[in-house]
């Protein structure tokens, strides 16, 4: 039992040793094969954005409702005497539908015919007034008269009696006989107001447009009826000037505040791909939406449309210049990243390493020639089979090229921006341990890379 348990133990040993060396082998074959991908330092613009995405959209939008319930009956015509439809140019009080009216003319009709009755109504009080106040005169005689003669043998009591109540009555008769009046010319009031109302209601029964526009929506058919309850039906959506649009365009919070207005913006639409619109940001809205955590702003851009080539509602593909250089060098952003091993650096160099290693993420900057403070990077230069290391200031990034400064720094300088191995150049397959099992009957592959189709690597 011992002897196969030192004999485990022993097969345990060797298989590490074995795997150790194989892996050290890899490793040691992987380095030597190691070349590195060249880059260049080069001269040119370099423009620095911020791209979102956006919807183009009208910039003042109508939306022509019904304020009276019915059937539609019949649309209207346009400025070149075609039925109302889609993309319909209309002048303001162009007529856009009729609904039918049949109701609303009734009521009209009934709202006539009852001022009619409420301002005869009228003209009986006034007459009415007329009799009470020849009644009340005489009665005010008769009363006179009897005050004068008094009870006596002349006027009997009751008869006296009799002169005053007939006085007071028709002085009560002629108050009412007033009020009567007034409740007439009220009533006739009245009747005017729902005579104007039936007639507001028949008007409305026809849909015109309140601008001058183009439709570009229309949200209804003939027979179909529409109810006005709580609030107006719409029936067309209507742009005021297609000659001017807005792309509503969501930023991330994180780049809002590179955004200002009057910024200037270059979009494309997907229905237009071969062509690059110019815009100006108009307005930035501080209502911001929250998606799954991501928070955006919608910031309008105003563009031109006097071709009219932009259709509303397109998706559009915004960028916002941030920055703008000319005629400063550039370097690939990969060139920045890349940092190489211990081992690929310069003998002489090696003691800088620990301040290239961090450089990339150094807070503070030097002073570059615009007076402006820029953080340092480090690039590497190819010395022989090593690199060595160059300090710059860097500036600007578009996402692929970064404005840098330096004074060891030239056009066409060549830096290295990565590594590949040698069987990546060469089209080899990679190379196995001897260690390690070797496949039988595998030849090359086809479709392999050539040395001429990945550049001019250098090895190291």
């Amino acid at each position: 039992m011992r002897q196969k348990i030192r004999f485990a133990v022993l097969i345990m040993i060797v298989l590490t040793l074995v795997v150790g060396i194989g892996m050290w082998w890899l490793q040691s074959k992987g380095r030597q094969n190691s070349v590195f991908r060249a880059a260049q330092v080069k001269r040119g613009d370099l423009l620095a954005s911020i791209s979102a995405s956006g919807t183009v959209e009208p910039t003042e939008v109508v939306d022509v409702g019904a304020q009276v319930g019915g059937l539609i009956k019949t649309f209207g015509k346009d400025k070149t005497g075609k039925t109302i439809d889609y993309a319909s140019v209309v002048d303001a009080g162009t007529v856009l539908a009729k609904i039918d009216d049949s109701l609303y003319a009734a009521a009209l009709e009934t709202a006539k015919a009852q001022l009619q009755q409420a301002m005869a109504n009228k003209t009986s009080a006034d007459a009415n007034v007329l009799q009470m106040k020849a009644k009340l005169l005489q009665a005010q005689q008769d009363w006179d008269r009897a005050k004068k003669l008094g009870p006596s043998d002349a006027l009997a009591q009751s008869a006296y009696d009799q002169y005053l109540a007939s006085f007071e009555v028709a002085r009560a008769n002629m108050s009412a006989t007033e009020a009567a009046v007034e409740q007439a010319k009220a009533a006739v009031s009245q009747a005017r107001a729902a005579l104007n109302t039936a007639q507001i209601n028949l008007g409305y029964c026809t849909i015109t447009s309140p601008v001058k526009g183009v439709i570009i929506d229309r949200r209804v058919n003939i027979g179909q009826t529409v109810v006005a309850s709580l609030s107006a039906p719409s029936l067309f959506l209507l742009a005021k000037d297609l000659r001017q649009i807005t792309i509503w365009v969501s930023v991330n919070e994180a780049d809002i505040g590179s955004i200002y207005k009057g910024q200037p913006v270059t979009f494309t639409v997907d229905a237009i791909p071969n062509r690059e619109f110019k815009g100006v940001v108009g307005k930035i809205r501080l209502n911001a939406t929250m998606t799954q955590n991501v928070v955006t702003y919608i910031v309008e851009v105003d563009t031109n449309n006097d071709d009219g080539k932009l259709q509303p509602y397109l998706t559009a593909n915004a960028r916002f210049l941030t920055g703008k250089r000319e005629n400063v060098m550039l370097v690939p952003n990969a060139a920045l990243r890349w940092a190489p091993r211990p081992d690929q650096i310069l003998p002489e160099a090696r003691k800088q390493r620990h301040a290239a290693k961090g450089s990339n993420r150094e807070k503070g900057g030097h002073s570059s020639t615009d007076g402006s403070i820029k953080p340092r990077g480090t690039i590497w230069v190819e010395a022989g089979n090593f690199v060595r290391p160059i300090l710059v200031n860097t500036g600007l990034s578009d996402g692929v090229f970064t404005e840098v400064e330096g004074k060891e720094l030239n056009d066409g300088l060549r830096i290295v921006a990565g590594e590949a191995t040698r069987e990546t150049v060469d089209g080899k397959g990679p190379e196995r341990s001897p260690l390690l099992p070797q496949p039988i009957g595998r030849g090359p592959q086809q479709g392999q890379t050539s040395p001429e189709n990945v550049g001019a690597p250098r090895e190291r």
